[in-house]
């Protein structure tokens, strides 16, 4: 084995241990949401639980709109490596929070609704809200999370393909800007549903 290829082989080991740590970080971070939902239910407080459900539903919104208006235009001027560096921690960072985000302001927002009276499953609104969270789901469990699963195991390759890497990071980037659509649409849903 050459210096070369030891180094590159040693760097591999490296980033995968730092992104084992930034994984469980993400895992207990995400905990909190579910925990916050959890005893929002449990002690039957209805304020609490808005308050979860616009929070989690904000911060996922938000998060989605600055990787989708933000973070594409930083990625498309950097190089390959560049854009391996950033998927090394912000795919292992966001990989269990943003999940968490969503199905805790998705469950809240259910139950919101059933609190509220508001859940007619036969009101074009609900429809509409429930169409928009399919695709939600459908890209967050269908897309982000397959190509984070294909982030790591390339990324504990002993040689990660960088393209590959590249290619997947930014496929998730620009989804983020989809996202960020059906979610603003959501929260018009929601507004129009909060006053009638």
């Amino acid at each position: 084995m050459t210096k070369n290829e030891s180094t590159i082989e040693a760097g591999s080991s490296m980033s995968f241990v730092y992104t084992k740590s930034l994984l469980l970080w993400s895992f207990v971070i995400a905990l909190i949401p579910v925990f916050a939902l959890i005893i929002s239910l449990a002690v039957k407080s209805f304020y609490l639980l808005q308050y979860i459900h616009v929070l989690t539903g904000g911060t996922w919104t938000g998060f989605d709109l600055f990787m989708g208006l933000v973070m594409t235009r930083v990625m498309k001027n950097l190089d390959t490596a560049a854009r391996v560096e950033v998927a090394k921690r912000l795919t292992p960072t966001t990989f269990f929070i943003m999940p968490s985000l969503a199905s805790v302001a998705i469950a809240s927002g259910i139950y919101l609704a059933s609190e509220m009276d508001i859940f007619n499953i036969y009101s074009p609104w609900i429809i509409a809200a429930g169409i928009v969270v399919i695709i939600l789901s459908g890209q967050g469990f269908g897309i982000f999370m397959p190509n984070g699963l294909r982030i790591f195991i390339e990324l504990s390759k002993p040689k990660p393909d960088s393209e590959k890497i590249s290619r997947l990071n930014m496929q998730n980037i620009r989804l983020a800007g989809s996202q960020a659509f059906f979610q603003v649409a959501l929260i018009l849903i929601m507004a129009h549903l909060a006053v009638y």
